[in-house]
């Protein structure tokens, strides 16, 4: 309802600050704009974000340039998994760069070093590198990750909270996993949201979820992260274990056994240059 209403609201000032055809009164007769945070509701909903920074390390969570984890992940259909887990190493600078190397491996034994994989996102641009060498990421698949790091617990708190055209709304308690939460709902002025839930206990970010329509069938989706299992790695609350659920079915699972921040990564990490279209057959030698 909150949201419903700031829409609302959003539309009538901007409707009431068209220019018009008339002579525009003097800058001393211009009526203030309504500020939509100045409410006990926002206050509160701005209390519950400081807790959880506090929470999470403060400066040195707000602060961390790059971070490095290694471990296991476990792609998931209809919330099912027949994969043992796959390694991956993931390498992230903020704020735009990432770099996800897979090894599949069979048991004990890994396959050939041609299921290697390394996507790598720099800026708003994706790549792929395999054996084939290094192509563009399906523009697809870039969209999605750029969606997903949009709504990233990163830029929330970087990014989202330090945005004024962002209106702040506590919705109220919640549970999360047998939980009590607090639940809060940042909107920005595109109409855009996303809505965090916090541990009463910890003030740990327990749960994001935003919703967005798909491109293709206009119908909207809902994508989610959960965490769990913090662990205070260099001054940072960080969990290690996240699962990501798309329309409420589990899609992935990812478990932590290694976090460092604040690494001396050279610019070759995120580097790549492209040597061959993915669209093109491979020509034979």
């Amino acid at each position: 309802m909150h949201r419903f209403l700031a829409i609302l609201l959003l539309s009538a000032l901007g409707w009431a600050q068209a220019p018009t055809p008339a002579t525009p009164k003097p800058a001393a007769e211009a009526k203030p704009t309504a500020n939509l945070n100045d409410s006990d509701n926002a206050r509160k909903a701005h209390a519950a974000m400081d807790q959880a920074i506090e929470a999470l390390g403060g400066q040195a969570f707000l602060g961390y340039q790059n971070k490095h984890e290694q471990g296991r992940y476990y792609p998931m259909y209809h919330g099912r998994t027949e994969s043992t887990g796959i390694p991956y190493s993931r390498y992230v600078e903020y704020p735009a760069k990432e770099r996800l190397e897979v090894l599949h491996e069979k048991g004990a034994v890994k396959i050939d070093a041609k299921s290697d994989i390394v996507l790598i996102h720099n800026g708003d641009q994706g790549y792929e590198i395999t054996f084939k060498g290094t192509g563009r990421e399906d523009p697809a698949d870039t969209a999605i990750y750029l969606r997903r790091r949009l709504h990233s617990i990163d830029w929330i708190f970087r990014k989202w909270t330090k945005d004024p055209g962002v209106a702040w709304f506590y919705d109220g308690l919640a549970v999360v996993d047998g939980k009590a939460a607090d639940q809060v709902t940042l909107l920005n002025d595109k109409d855009d949201s996303v809505t965090l839930y916090f541990d009463q206990n910890t003030h740990l970010p327990l749960k994001t979820s935003h919703s967005f329509r798909d491109p293709k069938d206009k119908q909207r989706n809902t994508e989610e992260e959960v965490y769990d299992n913090y662990r205070r790695m260099q001054g940072i609350m960080t969990p290690h274990s996240i699962s990501r659920f798309y329309n409420g079915d589990m899609a992935q699972q990812r478990f932590i056994a290694t976090v460092t921040y604040n690494l001396n990564l050279p610019e070759s990490t995120f580097a790549a240059t492209v040597t061959y279209d993915p669209k093109q057959p491979l020509r034979k030698k």
